[in-house]
């Protein structure tokens, strides 16, 4: 099978560790490629201004990739792009952080608490939990007072920031569960767990291996994305005489899918 790892951010900084990490994970038989957007992208996701000039890059890649890849995955715990993405991909799967790794935390426990970078983040993150319908498992939400590019500038610090909190959220909110809510947030569930004897959800493994499942669902058993009702994809008709999917010029900068 094949993945694409979309980095929804104008920047590079995370693709090797991405790609270190999936093949680190991933079936002997997937195959991964992780690719960025053009650099005059933002450079991280942490207002929603920010969101709304990736949207339109993310569709177009998804709707290229749809071709040649079984699953894309959108790289950002806010899930940008999600449900418009999956909308133009065709029979491949699209999968996001946020709803796999609550997901997989619901049948891990009966409560769980995601861990934040900032307060900023937690108004839309709380919203999309409560759209894939679990409000009532939400126990808190933490921030930890870090930015994106905050978390692998010093490991050491970030890792007891998040000890700290997942212990509060643990022992004071009642958390089953602890998922990390940024995709610049890994490298640290392993010892997090270790510590604090609860399943820590990393936001990067938890769509990757949410994806592959989906995709062998697929080929097995045949279960594809719907294209009826609200899963309708636009008219081909419109989108090749409109022309909308086609990349901008400065796209150019996007790695060959």
């Amino acid at each position: 099978m094949r993945i694409l790892w979309i980095n929804p951010v104008g920047t590079t900084a995370f693709d090797a560790d991405t790609t270190r990490m999936l093949s680190e994970v991933k079936r002997a038989e997937t195959t991964v490629k992780v690719v960025s957007l053009p650099s005059n992208r933002p450079r991280h996701l942490e207002y929603h201004a920010y969101e709304a000039q990736v949207v339109a890059d993310i569709v177009r890649i998804t709707y290229a990739a749809s071709q040649s890849y079984d699953a894309i995955v959108i790289g950002c715990f806010y899930d940008v792009g999600l449900r418009e993405a999956r909308e133009v991909s065709g029979q491949a799967v699209v999968l996001a952080p946020c709803h796999s790794a609550t997901t997989i935390a619901a049948n891990l426990g009966n409560s769980f608490s995601i861990l934040v970078g900032r307060k900023k983040w937690i108004p839309k993150m709380r919203e999309n939990v409560i759209l894939y319908g679990h409000e009532h498992r939400l126990a808190s939400m933490r921030p930890v007072d870090l930015g994106v590019h905050d978390f692998q500038a010093d490991p050491e610090r970030t890792c007891q920031r998040l000890i700290q909190e997942g212990r509060r959220a643990v022992e004071e909110d009642g958390a089953e569960v602890l998922i990390l809510g940024c995709t610049a947030e890994y490298g640290f569930y392993q010892e997090m767990q270790d510590v604090l004897g609860v399943p820590v959800i990393d936001a990067v493994l938890a769509p990757f291996k949410m994806a592959e499942f989906m995709v062998e669902l697929g080929k097995r058993i045949g279960w594809h994305p719907s294209r009826k009702g609200g899963s309708e994809p636009p008219p081909g008709s419109e989108i090749e005489s409109w022309r909308v999917f086609e990349p901008l010029p400065v796209e150019a900068q996007v790695l060959e899918l």
